[in-house]
């Protein structure tokens, strides 16, 4: 990092925006296979959000953050670790802005996701990182197979895929576990409005 800068303060503050938006700006971490149904989830959530109850999120894609922010990576072990921190200080940025940030990643190793987490907290008492372990066995991700990946990384075309040649660590405590093999998306969604509405991210009290 450069040395000469400095970070200059804003006259609006995150609990400024947050009063205007009448909810808390935090960041719903989903982790899990690919198949498993991170996306899906997270978009059927947004819609939930804004539509019932007026709320201002935004979904950060592994696939769509790849077409910008992160073309330049690969998926190595240090190129998914870069691609999470710079995923982890867009979060920091959004949680600021006192948005709501659907972010869904396979990340598949914890440290990486303890850093978003550490980079995320604050002393207010309010976690501001939710760490949703979305579960579903490798046979049912690849069963599913929306993109055809798992064939192409059986065949030996994608090296380095998570869950067949590259190693997955599931969450050990997450805040949520959806367990998206067994459940619809419509009782993952609703599993996720409780838990936040019971948190206090869906309002602002003065």
């Amino acid at each position: 990092m450069a040395t000469n800068i400095t970070w200059h303060n804003s006259h609006v503050t995150r609990l400024d925006r947050e009063q205007h938006l009448n909810q808390r700006g935090v960041t719903l971490w989903f982790t899990g296979l690919s198949g498993s149904g991170k996306s899906t989830i997270a978009t059927a959530l947004e819609r939930e959000l804004l539509q019932h109850h007026k709320k201002a999120t935004y979904v950060l894609d592994g696939d769509n953050i790849r077409h910008g922010l992160c073309s330049d990576l690969g998926f190595g072990p240090a190129d998914r670790q870069e691609n999470i921190r710079r995923i982890g200080e867009v979060c920091n940025l959004f949680k600021d802005a006192g948005i709501i940030v659907l972010a869904a990643f396979v990340s598949p190793y914890k440290e990486d996701r303890d850093k978003v987490r550490s980079l995320l907290e604050t002393e207010d008492g309010i976690n501001n990182f939710l760490e949703i372990y979305v579960q579903a066995s490798v046979a049912t991700c690849e069963e599913r197979d929306p993109k055809g990946l798992y064939k192409r990384a059986r065949s030996g075309e994608i090296p380095n895929f998570t869950g067949i040649s590259a190693p997955f660590e599931a969450p050990e405590n997450p805040e949520v576990v959806l367990k998206s093999g067994e459940k619809s998306v419509e009782e993952c969604v609703a599993q996720l409005i409780t838990y936040l509405k019971d948190g206090g991210y869906l309002s602002v009290h003065e």
